[in-house]
């Protein structure tokens, strides 16, 4: 396929993102979105607040990130206007290793769970609707993601969650990005392939699996992607 015809691919797969998310966004404050900063969850941002400029954006705060991730977050959200809600654990850093030590080290889960999934739940419930960037090919743990499913959370109640680039590739992602002139974080041209706290994020120890390089391959997910209830109706 040449460089014309990739490009032409990407821009009706675009064009299908933006459809679905103007059928999303209402405008009304009861859609959010997660980020991370990573490449998809940047390029859905900026395809949804060409829509919704005022969407919620979260973002993780685990205090934990590369110095370079808070630095590319702090000048998206300058450049682009971008509606930040940074959520925060109930700990602090050091109050958390004064009490249970460096977690992560010994005890991702818990650490994850402390600084990631409570975090997030207790915030997504304020929200009806919960787009993500997540995709198929990021991990074998994803490969049955639905592009639309009803979501649990822990007190019961029942958002939507979207993943609208589920189907999409990597190679998908990267010419979308530069199509539509995004820079993308720094970390990408060291080598990293998935980006997360800074204590549990290598170089791929494969290179066939983009997410190998988190938590030293002792896990794949911190929790929050956990199985749906059920595939929502379709739309």
């Amino acid at each position: 396929m040449s460089i014309v015809d990739i490009v032409s691919e990407i821009s009706v797969k675009l064009d299908v993102v933006r459809e679905k998310l103007v059928q999303t966004l209402t405008g009304n404050g009861d859609v959010c979105l997660t980020c991370s900063f990573q490449a998809e969850g940047v390029l859905l941002a900026r395809l949804a607040t060409e829509i919704d400029p005022e969407i919620p954006v979260l973002f993780l705060d685990t205090g934990y990130h590369f110095k370079e991730t808070y630095a590319y977050r702090d000048r998206l959200v300058r450049e682009w206007g971008l509606n930040l809600i940074n959520l925060l654990p109930a700990k602090t850093v050091a109050e958390q290793e004064a009490q249970f030590g460096k977690l992560y080290e010994f005890a991702p889960d818990r650490c994850c769970a402390l600084r990631k999934v409570e975090p997030l739940f207790k915030a997504v419930a304020d929200y009806r609707v919960w787009l993500t960037g997540l995709r198929r090919e990021q991990a074998s743990t994803r490969a049955s993601l639905e592009e639309s499913s009803m979501f649990a959370l822990p007190g019961g109640k029942q958002v939507l969650k979207l993943a609208p680039l589920a189907a999409w590739t990597t190679r998908d992602v990267w010419y979308a990005c530069e199509e539509l002139e995004i820079p993308l974080l720094p970390l990408y041209a060291r080598g990293y392939s998935s980006i997360g706290c800074e204590p549990c994020t290598t170089l791929p120890l494969d290179p066939n699996d983009l997410r190998s390089g988190r938590w030293a391959g002792r896990k794949a997910e911190c929790g929050i992607h956990v199985q749906a209830i059920e595939p929502a109706p379709a739309r």
